[in-house]
């Protein structure tokens, strides 16, 4: 394992950089004058993002903006997720989660695909929420992260410890 180089497959999103958009679409769903009395707002609710609105509409809207402020940052959509507007009471909520982390399920898909169409010299292992591929040729590894790239995974994924 001496020669070996390595890089690690995750998938995190700069907490700050979701604070500030959640910020700036709270500042602007203040500000707006079709969101003026339907009771719309935009908070962190634990780990979750908590929309709510008189209707489901301007719920949907609420989560339009934050998507779009989500978008100006670079933060991957992929790493939203959502479902529908909940009526609770006379407003409706919509609660949408920020995912980090490689799921088992993707984890294996992805091990599956390196070793079905990567290079034969590259090996992928599992450890935890990540996912490290090695091997002895930076070559493979280079064409191992073109091959996760274009992958179709529902999980938005960053390369890093490239050694």
């Amino acid at each position: 394992m001496a020669g070996d180089s390595s890089f690690d497959v995750v998938s995190k999103v700069d907490r700050q950089e979701v604070d500030n958009a959640l910020n700036q679409a709270a500042k602007e769903i203040q500000q707006r004058y079709d969101f003026k009395g339907v009771g719309a707002s935009i908070e962190f609710s634990g780990e979750a993002v908590l929309m709510k609105a008189n209707s489901p509409e301007r719920v949907k809207a609420v989560l339009d903006v934050f998507i779009a402020k989500l978008a100006k940052r670079n933060i991957s959509l992929k790493s939203l997720e959502y479902g529908e507007p909940q009526a609770s009471g006379k407003e409706f909520r919509l609660v949408a989660e920020i995912k980090e982390g490689i799921s088992s399920e993707t984890a294996k898909k992805l091990t599956k695909l390196v070793r079905d169409e990567g290079p034969k010299s590259v090996k992928a292992l599992i450890q935890g929420d990540e996912l490290r591929v090695s091997s002895k040729s930076r070559d493979d590894l280079q064409a191992t992260q073109a091959l996760l790239r274009g992958a179709d995974v529902d999980t938005d994924l960053q390369f890093v410890n490239y050694r």
